[in-house]
């Protein structure tokens, strides 16, 4: 499994609220599980105890997107070294599920977590995964949606450096909301200048008199 993948554990917890919305799906031990897709061995060790702590940890992780969408790396780096010392993972070499032509293992890294309860267990995958895709990518490249009131989090994988949104959908959104803008800006534009004309004819009119 590639380490990238793991980042993808930090943005799925992170984006189960939406403050600005007031939502919140992180309310159950079935969305606490939900969490772990194909991971089900770590999602069956949830329990209704895991649903407070998985949103401890979901604050921690927004904090540390919070800070590097507002360009404070060091803050962004020193939240996730918190998560990191205190929930630390084993990094190991694997080879399973996966063969190469000649039959050999194709060998990859793996993270391998030993919790003492399933919040422990995704906060280190997550965290951990989080801290790869910083280290090698920057930390300018995890962002907060642009899209009022998204604010969901993402992880920006474009070649220069330019996402802004967490979807396409927000970011059709936005553009339209944009084009709105800028065609009531132009109208109310024309309608100033249309009085500004009206106005100098009057007053060009009485001057006559």
């Amino acid at each position: 499994m590639e380490l990238a993948y793991y980042s993808d554990y930090a943005v799925r917890l992170v984006n189960t609220e939406e403050p600005v919305r007031g939502t919140d799906t992180l309310t159950s031990v079935e969305a606490v599980r939900d969490l772990f897709e194909v991971n089900q061995s770590a999602a069956r060790r949830a329990t209704d105890a895991d649903v407070t702590r998985f949103r401890s940890v979901r604050s921690r992780l927004r904090a540390v997107f919070e800070a590097a969408d507002g360009g404070d790396e060091t803050l962004a780096v020193d939240l996730l070294n918190s998560l990191l010392l205190e929930f630390p993972v084993s990094p190991q070499i694997s080879g399973h599920d996966f063969r190469d032509d000649d039959g050999r293992p194709l060998w990859h890294m793996h993270l391998a977590d030993h919790p003492s309860n399933a919040t422990a267990g995704y906060a280190a995958i997550a965290a951990m995964g989080l801290a790869f895709h910083l280290t090698e990518y920057g930390v300018d490249r995890l962002g907060l949606c642009e899209a009022a009131p998204c604010r969901n989090a993402y992880l920006d994988t474009s070649t220069n450096r330019s996402r802004r949104y967490c979807s396409d959908r927000c970011a059709t959104r936005a553009n339209v909301a944009a084009y709105r803008a800028r065609k009531r800006l132009e109208a109310d534009r024309s309608a100033s200048t249309g009085r500004a004309a009206t106005s100098s004819q009057r007053t060009s009119a009485n001057s006559e008199r």
